[in-house]
């Protein structure tokens, strides 16, 4: 069976745990994250939730959003248009959408591009040291546009004002000892 995003919207049920999307007509499962990633995810996403609605956008992290037939859950998404009500956007209200790298079968820097997504935020949590890259839209590809790594600070100007030191961005590390505690 080849899926569309409307199918797997219709058809699958909602969840907490691993992402379901649908990329040229394949469902395509992705684990639940590890804690330093939802860390970040759950930081950056509060954080940029501020900076957007000064700029009257939206921010969310782990949103439905449907391009054609295909159906991606970026890590955090900024939108023109509130999604309250809504099970999927479009990717054409999209203005940011992010990523907090890991090993992906979906190349989403190309699928975003593609769609037109004006800006593209990466976070890599390389060894627990945190970066981040801002890329624009720039003749159907992306180009840089800021970067820091943790103990610099990160500013953006577009898509709207926002700055951060991505070391802010992580939870202590467990103590070793400690890494499978049932506590």
């Amino acid at each position: 069976m080849r899926w569309t995003a409307a199918e797997a919207l219709d058809l699958l049920p909602e969840n907490a745990g691993p992402k379901v999307e649908v990329l040229r007509g394949c469902v395509i499962i992705s684990p639940g994250a590890g804690y330093d990633r939802r860390a970040v995810q759950r930081e950056l996403a509060y954080r940029l939730k501020q900076a957007a609605r000064a700029a009257e956008l939206w921010a969310y992290q782990k949103v439905n959003v449907v391009s054609g037939d295909d159906l991606f859950i970026p890590d955090l998404a900024v939108m023109r248009t509130p999604g309250g009500g809504r099970r999927a956007m479009g990717i054409g209200t999209a203005v940011l959408l992010g990523e907090i790298a890991s090993v992906d079968a979906i190349d989403r820097p190309r699928e975003y591009a593609a769609a037109r997504v004006p800006f593209f935020l990466r976070v890599d949590l390389r060894n627990r040291v945190p970066a981040m890259a801002l890329f624009e839209l720039v003749e159907g590809e992306y180009r840089p546009l800021a970067a820091a790594a943790a103990g610099t600070t990160f500013v953006m100007r577009q898509p709207f004002e926002f700055s951060v030191d991505p070391a802010d961005l992580l939870d202590e590390e467990a103590p070793v000892e400690d890494q499978y505690s049932e506590d």
